[in-house]
């Protein structure tokens, strides 16, 4: 007889195979037919919110791993917060504005000037909105749940409305004004430019060093002592108001050749060779700590009327130079903000051409550069000039002409943050982080930034809703500003290139300083990062399901400069108080040596490739699996392991599902105190991985979850419960206590685990819940996370014990099957001993040590037997007997030939002969 019929092997139509790719956009078909997002909110509607604030990445290309890191993380959170009964409405966002939209048009073949700019920009529009609709159709696909048919984008009407509003505000309370600060300034193309419009090259510069002498030394310093600069731009020196040093630095004074000096101790032996001085012949006369040199006046080299004074500054370093910084706060970004702090002029007299205009003086009419040699020579005429050279070195050109580019002061607006600062970093004490660097990273840049430019020179991107009256007066009113949103929010921010100002202006506007009724507008826009950093009052403001302050923000780490930043000095400036309650951040996406991905390098991972290759869920473990507070590697054979560990889950999910195909929990659940011992157990490990796992989500620590997930599917269930369970769940009667006992376990399981999982992998575990038998609710997803236990501790403690003597056993079954002596585990019997008296006992305690051992025989000793492991002495033999034809076990009592059932061991007649 075929005793397979009477095995009660597992079934299930689940496949062994995930087919995502084929697979999960069927799934989310079906959640779209559902309305599953929908249906979410409303399970959980006038429960607490918990809102997380999506930071909108730029509308502009093909999403990389970056993004997916980011929108897949913060699903993770929603999905896990909307399981465990918090109303969670997610809506994605989208940064629209700025230039490399620009930038994509006119590599596109649009000619700005043959069209006006209400025209061009009607073009960034349509772009823009191609590119949201694109990104949105990926991060949709990576199985990210939100509100995607009304996300919030920046060049919504409603947006730049309140983005308006928000900085009417902002003007109100004295917050914006118009000043000068030093920008990329390109002479070539007689425009500023940003960041992304520069591109490095080689170029030769002078390098020199020049003295100043000190006509007020305060006390401390003699006249006639000169201050040594070093500066490889000789062209800034007419723009030169102050030299910088570093409070904390020592400075020296030596003589050398009659004249005495002052730079900085840590520089003074690299100075000397520069110069050309005779180390053996300097002299030191005195020493100064930095800080005692503040406010010391000195004579500029060519300006007879000027002075230069010594300020402090943390951006003196030792890594070049002198220690003692030429200071043009016109022309550099580290000279303008210390010289913020001592109210210095901010001196740039060159023009848009970068030519020297007549605040230069003797120099008007130069090009910069070829200023250059000019300045040098004069330098040397007065004897300020202590060494000339040339140097090769990386500079910053203008990306289209391929030029050289310079920092210029050019009129800006301006958001304070000196009024604020104090305010904020208050908000930034209350935030909660999750690492404390993140803290400090905030912290600091608040503390030590200067006063926020937020007008560029641009067309695509929110006006500066200012006017200006014939006579120059700037008009802010706060009526206007409101009207100007009012018109934004009917007809978009194009209006205002589609009107002529006074035509913008409230009806019957006058002002006593255009006495004709004339008035012009701002041509500058905003920032960008005005507009995302406007988001807390366009969005979570805005959005009657929302709110603000926002539960959490969460980005990549470069936000702690960009949009953590503008959005913290927005919302304090104008709400006094930050619109986050926490802040978490992630690091890059790099190649699996390490390196920046790039597409020269041949080394990026799309996510839309691996997407159609692998699936979405392949995606969404590897997040998983990664420290993503640092910054994270990913490459094919990472990805090959991450699909290792999903048909390993996969696996054990196929068993557990198809091991309780007969099982109902509703008439067959055997009641905690009537389990098996082993059972209990086995729910106790499951109550607290479960436990952890909450611990974990709340905590943000997903790789916690992952480690902690392999260990249980592999060394708990597959390589212990599960394996010993077969012996159960095939063999013994369908509704026996023991099987039945074990199929509780294994159904509560299955369903955890699967809750579990739901928003990491939320396609196969939407797949395996579908499944399931006798589950109610339409999706996994509209479940609650499994509750939280109290576990028994004591329990664990004495089965964990029992695993680790089992794992001598283990060794010594596994060195017989190397020496060819048996095949399978069943075909062994064990004899096992300990002197220890309680691990004796525990291992007495057992009636079925067999099968707890997979062993077809197995007795505890009352002496040493067989080989000492690291607990047990074991013994490991052939088992006695014949091998039941049904259960595959050694048995000494098989029944006859005779026998209506031949060759099984006793367990499985009884079985047989109850049916």
């Amino acid at each position: 007889m075929d005793y397979k019929d009477t095995l009660l092997m597992p079934k299930t139509d689940f496949p062994m195979r995930g087919g995502l790719p084929n697979k999960e956009p069927q799934i989310q078909s079906s959640w779209d037919g559902k309305n599953l997002y929908e249906k979410l909110l409303k399970k959980n509607e006038g429960k607490t919110p918990y809102i997380l604030h999506d930071g909108p990445p730029y509308a502009n290309g093909q999403i990389h791993m970056g993004h997916a890191l980011n929108k897949i993380i913060k699903d993770f959170i929603t999905r896990y917060k909307a399981m465990n009964g918090f109303y969670t409405p997610y809506v994605p966002g989208w940064d629209t504005h700025g230039l490399p939209i620009e930038q994509a048009l006119t590599k596109k073949g649009v000619n700005r000037k043959e069209m006006s700019t209400a025209e061009f920009r009607e073009l960034c529009r349509k772009y823009a909105l191609e590119q949201v609709e694109l990104q949105k159709a990926d991060f949709k696909r990576l199985g990210v749940n939100g509100d995607w048919e009304n996300p919030y984008i920046t060049l919504q009407e409603k947006f730049e409305a309140e983005q308006i509003r928000l900085f009417g505000d902002m003007a109100k309370k004295g917050y914006i004004y118009k000043g000068k600060k030093p920008v990329y300034w390109s002479p070539s193309s007689e425009s500023s430019l940003a960041e992304a419009e520069i591109e490095y090259q080689d170029k030769k510069s002078a390098s020199i060093y020049v003295a100043f002498d000190t006509v007020d030394g305060r006390g401390i310093v003699d006249p006639g002592v000169k201050f040594v600069i070093w500066t490889t731009t000789p062209w800034t020196i007419p723009a030169n108001v102050a030299i910088s040093l570093n409070p904390e630095l020592t400075y020296v004074q030596v003589a050398i050749e009659g004249n005495s000096y002052i730079v900085a101790q840590a520089l003074l032996d690299s100075v000397c060779e520069a110069i050309g001085w005779d180390k053996e012949s300097v002299v030191l006369e005195k020493e100064f700590k930095g800080s005692e040199l503040e406010l010391i006046e000195t004579q500029h080299p060519l300006i007879e009327d000027r002075k230069s004074i010594i300020i402090l500054g943390d951006h003196v370093t030792t890594d070049a130079g002198t220690g003692c910084v030429h200071t043009a706060p016109g022309h550099g970004e580290d000279d303008f903000i210390v010289g913020q702090k001592y109210d210095l002029p901010v001196i740039s007299p060159v023009d848009d051409k970068g030519v020297f205009t007549k605040e230069a003086g003797e120099f008007e009419g130069l090009f910069y550069d070829k200023a250059n040699p000019v300045i040098t020579e004069r330098l040397k005429e007065v004897g300020a000039l202590l060494k000339l050279d040339f140097f090769t070195h990386s500079y910053p050109h203008d990306w289209r002409t391929k030029k050289p580019v310079i920092f210029r002061a050019t009129p800006q607006w301006f958001a304070s943050i000196n009024k604020v600062r104090q305010d904020i970093l208050n908000a930034i004490d209350e935030t909660e982080f999750k690492v404390e660097w993140g803290k400090t990273r905030i912290y600091n840049m608040i503390r030590d930034r200067g006063d926020w430019v937020i007008s560029r020179q641009r067309v695509w991107g929110v006006p500066l809703p200012v006017f200006y009256a014939e006579n120059g007066d700037i008009i802010m009113d706060e009526a206007v500003i409101e009207h100007i949103a009012s018109l934004f929010e009917e007809h978009g921010s194009n209006v205002w290139y589609e009107r002529e100002a006074k035509d913008l202006l409230p009806e019957g506007f006058t002002h006593p300083g255009s006495p004709n009724g004339e008035f012009t507008k701002e041509t500058d826009i905003m920032d960008v990062w005005f507009d995302s950093g406007s988001s807390h009052r366009g969005v979570l403001e805005a959005r009657p399901e929302l709110s603000f302050p926002a539960d959490l923000y969460f980005e990549g780490s470069d936000q702690y400069r960009g949009w953590f930043n503008s959005s913290i000095t927005t919302a304090v400036a104008t709400r006094g108080k930050s619109p986050y309650k926490k802040l978490l951040s992630h690091g890059f996406v790099m190649d699996g040596k390490g390196r920046k991905m790039s597409k020269s390098l041949g080394n990026t991972v799309l996510p839309e490739k691996v997407v159609k290759q692998m699936g979405a869920d392949i995606i969404r473990l590897w997040v998983m699996s990664v420290d993503y507070l640092a910054d994270v590697r990913i490459s094919d054979d990472i990805l090959k392991q991450v699909s290792e560990v999903y048909r390993k889950i996969r696996n054990t999910f196929k068993f557990l599902l198809g091991n309780v195909n007969d099982f109902n929990p509703a008439t067959d659940a055997v009641a905690y105190e009537d389990l098996k011992e082993i059972d209990q157990f086995m729910l106790n490990k499951l109550y607290n991985f479960v436990n952890n796992t909450h611990e974990h989500y709340e905590n943000n620590d997903y790789l916690d979850i992952y480690q902690e997930l392999q260990n249980f599917i592999n060394v708990e269930l597959s390589n212990f419960y599960l394996d010993y369970g077969k012996d159960i769940l095939y063999i013994e009667a369908a509704d026996s206590h023991v099987r039945r006992s074990m199929q509780t376990v294994v159904y509560e399981v299955l369903t955890s685990l699967t809750k579990v999982l739901a928003p990491i992998i939320p396609h196969t575990a939407e797949e395996i819940w579908s499944h399931t038998p006798h589950v109610t609710e339409e999706s996994v997803h509209l479940t609650d996370m499994p509750a939280v236990h109290d576990v028994d501790h004591v329990l664990i403690e004495k089965w964990s014990r029992f695993l680790e003597l089992r794992d001598d056993v283990l060794k010594g079954i596994e060195n017989l099957r190397n020496e060819k002596v048996i095949g399978k585990p069943l075909e062994a019997k064990v004899t096992v001993f300990t002197e220890n008296a309680d691990d004796l006992a525990l291992l007495q305690s057992f009636d079925n040590l067999h099968q707890l051992f997979i062993v077809s025989q197995a007795k505890v000793s009352d002496s040493a037997v067989g080989t000492q492991y690291t607990n047990l002495n074991v013994l490991v033999e052939r088992a006695d007997g014949e091998k039941c034809e049904r259960c595959w076990n050694y048995s000494t009592e098989i029944t006859a030939e005779d026998h209506k059932h031949p060759h099984v061991c006793p367990r499985c007649l009884s079985v047989l002969e109850s049916k």
